[in-house]
């Protein structure tokens, strides 16, 4: 907050660790922070609210200035307490958290067809129904999702795919092949791939 409000949005890399830490994906989200305020008076816990911006690629990972402590607990405030001790000792001139040099990848603006949306649409139906079962979700009430997110429409973006996808994943991690797409094809077929019910 004390800049331009912007930070990188990675993954966690389950299979690689940088001095301790959990190493990011490569691949990742700029976000831009709309709205902070603290949840308690402690100021050890922010509410943010933030925009999606460009993706990005990591080109080089620069180390935070501290490893993993051992028994560390970042949900308590002594975990915040023996962290922040270790930091000043090492120096607060340094990061405390991992740094990278990236590079913005181009934006996929190519139009999305009609048709392709409304096939996009039907899978995401489909795949609610089937993991709402044994419950019965009714199509008004599917409707009445895609116009309370603004997915209504004759004229789909590539944010519309976007924001679809979102809609049908689980896990956050369901969204990594789509965020990786650097065509039009690569992404309508991995969100076809998300939405397809297995």
């Amino acid at each position: 907050m004390l800049g331009d409000g912007q930070f990188g949005v990675c993954l966690i890399d389950q299979n690689n660790m940088i001095s301790g830490w959990n190493a990011p994906k490569t691949i990742g989200t700029i976000a831009k922070i709309t709205r902070c305020e603290d949840v308690e008076l402690d100021g050890m816990q922010l509410h943010i609210e933030t925009v999606g911006r460009n993706k990005f690629k990591i080109k080089k990972i620069i180390p935070p200035s501290l490893g993993l402590p051992e028994n560390y607990d970042p949900y308590t405030p002594a975990g915040h307490k023996a962290i922040s001790a270790s930091h000043e000792k090492a120096g607060t001139d340094k990061k405390l958290y991992i740094q990278a040099e990236v590079e913005l990848v181009p934006e996929i603006d190519d139009d999305v067809s009609l048709e392709k949306w409304e096939k996009l649409v039907s899978l995401w139906k489909d795949k609610i129904v089937s993991q709402a079962l044994p419950q019965v979700v009714e199509p008004h009430a599917l409707d009445h999702v895609l116009e309370k997110y603004y997915l209504t429409t004759d004229l789909p973006t590539v944010d519309y795919v976007y924001s679809l996808s979102a809609l049908g994943a689980k896990d956050p991690n369901d969204l990594q092949p789509i965020l990786e797409s650097n065509t039009i094809d690569d992404l309508l077929a991995n969100v076809e791939k998300l939405m397809t019910v297995k």
